[in-house]
This record gives structure tokens, C-alpha cells and sequence, in this order.
């Protein structure tokens, strides 16, 4: 069984506070970032400028501990997302009344200049929360110098570093044709990637790398650099026109904010390595057979540091994200990312790219994938309706072609330097540049593919387009200009213009109004292939099957949804003995998953009160449950697979009287010797109560309460004497005997069980009838409603909300208690003993034994200890456990008269009255034991025939 990641499953639309963090790429507040006094966002209106720019911008100023940011109101203008730990001085600037001006002097000496435009009140209360943040950040300040120092960035910034200008003066990698055996690992000052050893993709002089890297070593000195990065209209133009390949992985990490991760999580790559070194699992073997296919035309994948680089960064990211673990078409992007960023800032950026930027991309279900391209074919239709058209008149299916273009970020799919291009703009755009890019080739080809009649034809026609991406647009243009622009410039000119509507906005919407469509195809596809590649499945029906697979899946996505099961869950991910993943489960999701399966697993109650009438159902919690999850684990891995469930209820949902009785002795047979102990016999009686708890009446409770004295008064008369009787002074109590030795066997428990025509119907019918499956109709696409109905229904689902339900729960009770209508009726697990049955009188319980061995036990004084060891006595009259059962009639009902049977007719021998330590029934060779089995049969015999 495999299942979809159950944080998509349920996903929720993130709150303001979380949605703002994610603009600005900032990752959610530690314990110790946020004052005790402070919000996890406070946001006030300013006007922020820079000095050395005469351009200022009006936007909103956040504070969001340990970061400060800003934007302007267009939300693309200006921005920065400042760490608060590199944050020197604020000062206040001395300006005309009612004006409120902060001067904030960074690390790399830069001032921005914020005026505060909100009242008086508000902006002090901004200043306040903002000291105090920064007081909560200076340990982190003596951090920042040795991280920053090795940033490519801060290199190029220095006075002497003219050198490392002129990109064509390359590090030498010790690279000559065909001699393989020099290749050394370039030795820098700071981070950098394979590039540095193996060359960059492409000619420099044509990339023009040169003059990129003036242009920004003249705006990274008066804008800030890696962590203090201030993005101005000018710094979107230079990211279009392509990063320079040195300065690439420096400005990825900064755009895509994974520095910050690295910052903050200093040695973890490293520590995953060793922690885990040597160790293996599935994931690391999926990844050894995917390393020589990872962009296997770059030079560095053919040697083994290249090799060995990629499989550290994978292996490292297994292990930490054991959910996702390793996905193909990840081993691509990790690939083409370490050729401009060293192996810790690839990790750091791999960890975004897989839990914000494009989430659900790897991973086993590809959900995130699947949920885009629907996303993708939905634009097409709106933007391109004639493309659209023509592709549903010939059966062609878009994905073919754009679902690589999406999972390898077009690396896979175009040359690596138009490809770097396009992740350059991701970066700093976000996940939209996808989209555009995607609908932009479609236009651009759109009138042969007017042409195209099937997927091959769409295939080989796209393969052509991307290969002449470097070709003139315009080859046959009077104007040299025109002839200068390439098919790429074209591209990015029709993406980033025709279909600037496409907004982040745009992308959020049309993933929420899909998302569950593509949960209900991802759970109907994995559903039939866990119910067909099952084993064994009894007498169960297929749709009996599914039930059981929805009730399951049910149960993991409760855990996984809480927060506290998601990594536990992960870590149970396995294979099969045929290889393929399964999911299985633990004893917390057991509970979950048993309680909505049988009746006496959960407590529901019936809640009344002022206002409404309620069921509120928990997960109970006992031993028999963990008796059962350890039963049904006949792998002993502490943890149950789909297979297991449906083998462990196909074997007590269709038994018999006698099947059902012989699974109960088994499973409290603790060591599995065909007896039960007197411990054993004890868990057994108390789970019977457990299940009987909230039953009406005390019915079941005098049932089991003749049951352990029956069980103990025949479990004393079988036990072998000892021929030398310790002497017991008069007035003492003889020793108890072992609670760990053999006591009651499988036909003496089913006799035992028989006697009681109560205790008899639950093992026949009403406890394999406990266990209900729900039959769950198919999952139903929500229709896509727009306009007003679309508004009413996003505002319920953000106010009724399980904590908002539970609040209004607790009010409603306490209310109904102030005014006397607060009642709770707990739901029996049976029900089979009506009112009227309950207000019966009992009648005195007679014993199976016949008088004359009842008087031989008593004089041996083993059934008196036995029979006073008992948790319950055979008079009803003594008090309840408190919270045992819930509060209930207070009478009890009527025991059926038990039915004579053979055994009361068994006399003794007068001629063996000196074997009478030994309990000698008759005058022959045989003892109470064998003869007891005889009686035994007689009585199964019996009741058979009078049933």
C-alpha cells in the first residue's frame, strides 16, 4: 500500500501570517526568534529608500522575527528580506513633526532609509517589538563573518579581486583531452560548484560573462549581497539577460532564500552524512542506479567526483526527508544544480525547491506534478482555446510533452544555457515562470501544431523548436537588429509579456479549484493497485476490500495531519517481498484505524444540551488492542501492513461459535503452549469488560463475573496435588499458587465459555458482528463554482474549522449544564440486553462442578484462594471500579438458569479413598484429568445435540 503525502491529502489554505512568510522566502520563527511580548507578523505602512538612489517607494514594512522586510505596493518594484542579525545600528532620524523616520545601517555598511507612516501609537509599538527582536538575534550576529567570507559574491566585491572578473581566465581544472588521470578539484577562497573544475556550459565570450559581471559587481556594492540583498526594478532586467555562471549559485541561494536555511542550520548536511555513513535503504539503492543517467552530457557526471558529489547530496537528502526520500528526475535537477553551487548549498536549496517552491513535484505519488499539469491544461484552454481545441479533436495528450518541461524545470528538455536561463527567472519569479514559459512555446509554435495529429508528432516537433533556440527568430529580416534576436530572446519576450496575466495569484487559484480532483484520481488508482496486489483476501468482496483500504488510508491521514505522526510514518515506508513500496502502519494509527472498524474500540457518546445533539467519538485505548496489533503482526516488525490487516480480520469477522472462542484463547495465549495461565486468564476477563464496558445494565458484567469464578473453580479442580502437602496453621490461608504455569486449557476454556448462554452468543454472533465496515462512495470531484457560491463556501471552510468546532462544543456544554439539559448517553458496542432484561433480577449462579468435587477442592483449599484472588467476586453487590463503566441502570438483570449438564452426574469411589490427595474419581488407573477431557467431549457432545 502506498499512499499520497497526507499533507496534501488535507491540505489547508496557509494563513496570512504564513503566506506573507512565504513571499518573502522567510522560514517560520524558531523558539527563541520571537520575544515573549512580540507577533509572529507585525506589519506597519512605510516609505522605504536606499542611499545612493534618489527613487523611494511606498509599501508595507514587516516584521516577522528573525527577519525584516519590505515591499512596495505593487509588490514588485522593490523588496529586500533583511535577517535581523545583520542589522548593525537603528537610528533614529531627526525629521519634521509627525514624522517617524528609522535609519538602518547592514553589515556591508548599506543605509535604508524607512519612514514609518502610521500613527504615532503604532509606529512606537513597531520600534518596540523591533528592539526587542534584535536583542534576541545578537548571538547569532558572531556567526554572520566567517559564513558570509566564503560567498562568491563578497569576493568579487573586493578592491583586489579585479581578477576574478574576467570570466575567461577560468580556474584551471587540470582538464586536457583524453587525460583524465590529472583532474584535480579546483581550490578557491569561496563556494562554488563543478563548474569551477569542470568549465561552465557554454562559451563565455557568446554569453557575454564579462560584461554580466561588471553590471552586477556595480549593483551588489551599492545594493547589499547574499543575505542582504535589496531587489530594485533594475535587478529583475539583469536576471532576464542571464546570472553570470560564477555568480549563479550565489544568487540562487539569495533569490530562492535557502540561505537563510544554511545560515541557520550550520553543520547539519554534514552531520546527516556522518550519521548515517554506510548505511542503506531503499532509497540509496534507487539512487545508485539513477547517478550515470544524471546529465550524463556534462563532463563531470563522467568521472567519479562528479559522481560521488551528486550521490552525497542525494543520500544526505533521503535521509533527512524520509517522506519523500529519492524521486526520479530529481537526480536531474540536483545534477544541473551543483555545476554553480557547492553540495551544502544544494542540499539547503534542494530542501525549498521540494517543501515550497514546488512541493509535491518529488515524490512517489508526483502529486504536486500531476496537480500542475491539470493547472497547466486549464490555462492552455483559457489563453491558447484554439490549440486546446485542436488537441482534444486528435487525442493528443498535452502532458507528453509538458510534464518533463515542469519536473526537470526545462533542463532536460532544452540546452543546459537557455535552460539556466529559464531557472534563473524561477528563481527569482517564482513557480508562474513555468507557466508562462509553457504557454509561450505553444503560441509561439501554435500554427504547426494545428498540424500535428498525434503525441509522436508533438513530440518530434517540440524536440526540433528547442534545438534551434539559439537560431535568429528572424533569419530573413532586412534589419540587423531583428536578425540579432534569437529564438530563446523571443521566448522570454512572448512569456514575460503576452502572458504576464499569469500571476501568482492566477497559479494559487487554479491549483485550489483542482486540487481535489486530483486527490480523488491519485486515491482511486492507488486504491485498485493495493487491492490487487494483495496476496491473500479470505472471504472478503472487493468492496469489502476498498472498505477496509478507505478506513485505513483514513486512519494514516489522522495521524499525519496532527503533526506528530508524518516522520513516524515515513520511517515505516518499505517494500514488499515482490519489491514494491508499501505503506505500514503503527500502533498509534492501529488504534485509529481498529476504532472505526469495531464498535468497542471507540467511545461514543451521545452529547444533549441546550442547542443540539451531538456524537462525539474517541480512540480507546487497551490491552486487547495491542493484543490484536501484535496477533495480526505475524512479521514481527512492530508494524502492520495492508495484507496483514485484511489476513488478521478475514480470520475473526466470518468465524463461528467455536472458531471465535479458540482465536480469543489464542490471543491471550501469551506464550502459545496451548494453556492459558492464571494471568492469562485474568487479561482475558479484563478484556472482556473492556468490551462489555459500556453495555446497558450490569448483564455482562454478572456474565463475566461467573466466568472467572467457573474459570477458576475448574482451573483449581484440574491442577495436579502434590502427594506431601506443605501443613497450613489453623486460621492462615493456604499459598497462592503460580500465576505462570499451565492452568486452563482450549476445551476446558470452550466448556466454560458454553455454560454461560450470554457469554455463548457473544462468541456466535455478536462479536464477529462488532466489526462494520463502511462502504465509502467513490470520491466525487468538486464541480468548479466561480462568483458568489465560490466565495460562500471558501468563507465556511475557513470558519468551520475543527478547533472553531470544538470551542462552540465546550460553550454549548457548559451552558446546558447552567440550565440543567446537559446529558451524555454512551453508545453500547452491542446493545443485544434491552431496558427490560436489564431490571430483571439475577438469580444465583450454580457451579459447573458436581458436589462432591466441589467439596474436594474446597477441602484442598485451592478453589478457596483461587476464587478470593479474582478481581471480581460472584456476588454483584460490591462497588464498580470508578470509570469503568459509565453511570448506568442501577439494576441488575436476570442470568439465564444454567442447563444441567453430565458431569454433575460424576460420583466418587469408596475403594480410592487413600488416593485422595490425588482426586481419583473412579476405581481405575485413570486421573481427574483424563477423565475431566472425557467429560469434556461428552459435554461438547451434548450440547451439540440440545443446541
Amino acid at each position: 500500500m502506498t499512499t499520497i503525502s497526507a499533507q496534501f491529502r488535507n491540505y489547508r489554505e496557509p494563513t496570512k501570517d504564513e503566506g506573507i512568510r512565504e513571499f518573502f522566502n522567510a522560514h517560520p520563527a524558531g523558539p527563541d526568534d520571537i520575544p515573549p511580548t512580540g507577533k509572529d507578523v507585525t506589519e506597519i505602512s512605510a516609505v522605504m529608500s536606499l542611499k545612493g538612489e534618489d527613487q523611494s517607494y511606498s509599501g508595507r514594512l514587516y516584521l516577522m522575527p528573525p527577519f525584516l522586510a519590505f515591499v512596495s505596493l505593487d509588490r514588485k518594484s522593490a523588496r529586500f528580506t533583511l535577517p535581523l542579525y545583520t542589522i548593525r545600528r537603528v537610528e533614529k532620524v531627526n525629521s519634521r513633526a509627525g514624522m517617524f523616520e528609522l535609519s538602518l545601517v547592514l553589515w556591508h555598511q548599506m543605509k535604508i532609509n524607512v519612514q514609518l507612516t502610521s500613527l504615532r501609537p503604532t509606529a512606537d509599538s513597531f520600534c518596540a517589538q523591533l528592539r526587542d527582536a534584535l536583542k534576541a538575534q545578537l548571538p547569532q550576529m558572531k556567526k554572520l563573518r566567517p559564513f558570509i567570507r566564503v560567498c562568491y559574491s563578497e569576493h568579487l566585491i573586493k578592491q583586489d579581486g579585479e581578477e576574478y572578473i574576467d570570466a575567461e581566465d577560468d580556474v584551471k581544472d587540470g582538464l586536457e583531452d583524453g587525460v583524465d588521470e590529472t583532474i584535480k578539484e579546483a581550490q578557491t577562497e569561496f563556494l562554488g560548484g563543478l563548474g569551477l573544475t569542470f568549465k561552465f556550459p557554454g562559451d563565455p565570450k557568446k554569453l557575454r560573462e564579462k560584461s554580466k559581471l561588471k553590471l552586477w559587481k556595480e549593483y551588489l556594492r551599492t545594493h547589499g549581497r547574499n543575505v542582504t540583498l535589496v531587489r530594485y526594478p533594475s535587478v529583475q532586467r539583469l536576471i532576464q539577460v542571464g546570472l553570470p555562471n560564477r555568480l549563479r549559485g550565489d544568487l540562487w541561494e539569495t533569490l530562492s532564500g535557502s540561505v537563510y536555511l544554511r545560515f541557520a542550520n550550520q553543520g547539519v548536511y554534514e552531520g546527516i552524512l556522518a550519521k548515517h555513513k554506510g548505511e542503506t535503504s531503499t532509497s540509496t539503492e534507487d539512487i545508485e542506479k539513477d547517478l550515470n543517467r544524471s546529465l550524463p552530457e556534462y563532463r563531470a557526471y563522467q568521472t567519479e567526483i562528479g559522481i560521488g558529489t551528486l550521490r552525497r547530496v542525494l543520500t544526505a537528502y533521503s535521509w533527512k526527508n524520509r517522506e519523500v526520500g529519492y524521486c526520479q528526475a530529481m537526480n536531474i535537477l540536483v545534477a544541473a544544480i551543483l555545476i554553480y553551487m557547492s553540495e551544502e548549498q544544494a542540499f539547503w536549496l534542494l530542501e525549498v525547491l521540494c517543501n515550497r517552491l514546488l512541493p509535491g513535484y518529488y515524490s512517489p505519488s508526483m502529486h504536486g506534478t500531476l496537480l500542475d499539469q491539470r493547472v497547466f491544461e486549464s490555462l492552455v484552454s483559457r489563453c491558447l482555446p484554439i490549440i486546446s481545441d485542436h488537441f482534444h479533436t486528435v487525442d493528443v495528450q498535452l502532458s507528453v510533452a509538458s510534464l518533463p518541461w515542469f519536473l526537470s524545470l526545462y533542463i532536460n528538455s532544452m540546452p543546459m544555457i537557455f535552460a539556466f536561463r529559464i531557472v534563473d527567472c524561477f528563481f527569482a519569479m517564482g513557480p508562474k515562470v513555468l507557466f508562462q514559459i509553457g504557454l509561450a512555446i505553444l503560441k509561439i509554435n501554435g500554427e504547426k501544431l494545428l498540424e500535428i495529429q498525434d503525441d509522436g508528432g508533438f513530440i518530434h516537433l517540440m524536440r526540433d523548436y528547442f534545438n534551434t533556440l539559439g537560431d535568429s527568430a528572424h533569419p530573413h529580416a532586412s534589419d540587423s537588429r531583428m536578425r540579432a534576436i534569437t529564438n530563446f530572446q523571443e521566448l522570454l519576450v512572448v512569456a514575460f509579456r503576452e502572458f504576464s496575466v499569469i500571476t501568482d495569484d492566477t497559479i494559487t487559484s487554479e491549483r485550489k479549484r483542482h486540487r481535489n480532483e486530483i486527490v480523488s484520481g491519485i486515491e482511486s488508482f492507488t486504491k485498485r493497485a493495493a487491492v490487487r496486489n494483495l496476496k491473500e483476501s479470505g472471504a472478503f468482496k472487493k468492496e469489502q476490500l476498498g472498505a477496509i483500504y478507505d478506513t485505513l488510508y483514513k486512519a494514516i491521514c489522522a495521524v499525519s495531519a496532527s503533526g506528530s505522526g508524518a516522520s513516524a510514518l515515513a520511517a515505516l515506508e518499505t517494500t514488499d517481498a515482490q519489491g514494491r513500496p508499501e505503506t505500514r502502519i503503527d500502533l498509534k494509527t492501529f488504534r485509529i484505524f481498529l476504532s472505526n472498524v469495531a464498535t468497542w474500540a471507540r467511545d461514543e457518546s451521545i452529547v444533549s444540551n441546550a442547542f443540539v445533539e451531538r456524537i462525539d467519538r474517541t480512540v480507546a485505548e487497551h490491552e486487547l488492542i495491542n493484543r490484536i496489533f501484535f496477533f495480526w503482526d505475524v512479521s514481527h516488525r512492530g508494524a502492520l501492513s495492508f495484507q496483514d490487516i485484511v489476513t488478521g480480520l478475514n480470520g475473526v469477522m466470518f468465524n463461528d461459535l467455536m472458531s471465535n472462542i479458540e482465536w480469543f484463547f489464542t490471543l491471550h495465549d501469551k506464550d502459545k503452549d496451548g494453556f492459558l495461565t492464571r494471568d492469562d486468564v485474568l487479561q482475558l476477563s479484563e478484556s472482556l469488560l473492556f468490551i462489555f464496558r459500556n453495555e446497558i445494565g450490569d448483564a455482562y458484567l454478572g456474565t463475566v463475573s461467573n466466568f472467572m469464578t467457573n474459570a477458576f473453580e475448574y482451573g483449581d479442580a484440574l491442577q495436579p496435588e502434590n502427594n506431601e502437602k506443605a501443613e497450613v496453621p489453623e486460621g492462615e490461608r493456604a499459598p497462592e499458587p503460580p500465576t505462570n504455569t499451565p492452568y486452563l486449557n482450549l476445551a476446558t476454556f470452550r466448556m466454560v465459555v458454553l455454560a454461560d448462554e450470554l457469554l455463548e452468543s457473544f462468541f456466535d454472533t455478536d462479536f464477529s458482528a462488532t466489526f462494520k465496515l463502511d462502504i465509502y462512495p467513490g470520491p466525487e470531484s468538486p464541480s468548479e463554482s466561480t462568483g458568489l457560491i465560490a466565495g460562500i463556501g471558501g468563507l465556511l471552510s475557513n470558519l468551520i474549522t475543527d478547533e472553531n468546532k470544538k470551542t462552540l462544543n465546550r460553550f454549548a456544554d457548559e451552558f446546558g449544564k447552567s440550565i440543567g439539559r446537559h446529558q451524555v448517553t454512551y453508545r453500547p458496542a452491542i446493545g443485544k440486553v434491552d431496558r427490560d432484561m436489564a431490571l430483571q433480577e439475577p438469580k444465583t449462579r450454580e457451579s459447573l462442578l458436581s458436589p462432591q468435587i466441589r467439596d474436594r477442592s474446597m477441602s484442598s483449599g485451592s478453589l478457596t484462594s483461587g476464587a478470593s484472588s479474582t478481581s471480581l467476586a460472584a456476588s454483584t453487590s460490591e462497588p464498580l471500579t470508578p470509570g469503568l463503566l459509565p453511570p448506568q441502570l442501577p439494576t441488575i438483570p436476570a442470568l439465564p438458569e444454567r442447563t444441567p449438564f453430565a458431569i454433575d452426574e460424576v460420583q466418587d469411589d469408596d475403594e480410592d479413598e487413600e488416593d485422595e490427595d490425588d482426586l481419583v474419581v473412579t476405581g481405575g488407573d485413570e486421573t481427574l484429568d483424563e477423565r475431566s477431557l472425557t467429560s469434556l467431549f461428552k459435554v461438547d457432545a451434548f450440547l451439540q445435540e440440545n443446541a
